[in-house]
């Protein structure tokens, strides 16, 4: 097994376990909930407290921002949500497209899928699907998608240039994305990047900013820009589950930042 397979699989069975816990608990630890450490990662997202189309049910606070809030999404477009775990941001999208438009969500983990079924199911809505896949290989045609969204999930892909070079085959010409994601100032230090703990909390796949928005562009997406940009220090408590304290102290005093930042890009 190579190694994006392993991250695959360590992502699976991680999120796989969130979706499981959730079904029978309050899962609200944010990005990395449920795992081992029984630590909180509340600190990486933002509240969707008062966004229209919000199910609490379908939140387990998994992301690192809110893309649906510069996404320009309007009355009929075709959305599609990568990495669309419970559904909270294909509800949301939902609300603004209205009945007229069309939700698709993908998701690799079954577990996630088959959560969100049962989520839009309670909610009635005829309009929204959720399909098994990976973002590598979407199981969508060419030229679909007005508006392309993810949350804290492209920096979980083992090839962002395959999942950008997917998001723009199904993107139709005048398309755009809102993508919210974690990147870094500089590396990650090697006990981080190793750590699967870290991996599936949202930090250690993270590219550094210039080269994530390298991809974008090299990729052939124009008017590309960072609408928002927060900070993201995490607290020590996680850090000591898999640094020295040692390597932490190494860590703070480095010019090396973790960044939640929600990407605009068009295709021409």
């Amino acid at each position: 097994m190579d190694s994006s397979e392993k991250i695959k699989n360590t992502v699976k069975n991680k999120y796989g376990e969130i979706a499981r816990k959730s079904s029978t608990s309050c899962c609200s630890s944010g990005c990395g909930c449920g795992t081992s450490s029984n630590t909180d990662y509340s600190f990486v997202g933002e509240s969707y407290s008062g966004c229209s189309g919000y199910n609490p049910d379908a939140d387990l606070n998994l992301g690192c921002g809110i893309p649906t809030d510069i996404a320009n999404i309007k009355e009929g477009d075709t959305i599609i949500d990568l990495g669309s775990g419970a559904g909270n941001d294909a509800f949301v999208a939902r609300s603004l497209v209205g009945s007229n438009g069309r939700v698709i969500g993908v998701d690799m983990t079954e577990e996630m899928i088959q959560k969100a079924k049962e989520n839009n199911k309670k909610m009635g809505y005829s309009n929204v699907e959720f399909l098994f896949g990976e973002i590598e290989k979407l199981p969508i045609n060419d030229n679909v998608a007005n508006v392309v969204i993810s949350n804290c999930v492209l920096n979980l892909v083992p090839s962002k240039t395959k999942a950008f070079a997917e998001i723009f085959r199904v993107m139709k010409n005048g398309g755009h994305f809102s993508i919210s994601d974690i990147v870094t100032t500089g590396d990650l230090p090697l006990a981080i990047k190793s750590a699967a703990e870290a991996y599936a909390g949202c930090v250690a796949g993270a590219l550094i900013k210039e080269d994530y928005l390298n991809i974008i562009k090299e990729t052939g997406f124009v008017n590309i820009r960072v609408a928002k940009e927060r900070r993201i220090t995490i607290p020590d408590d996680m850090l000591k589950t898999f640094l020295t304290k040692k390597d932490i102290d190494e860590f703070r005093n480095s010019d090396v930042g973790i960044l939640s930042i929600t990407v605009y890009g068009e295709k021409k």
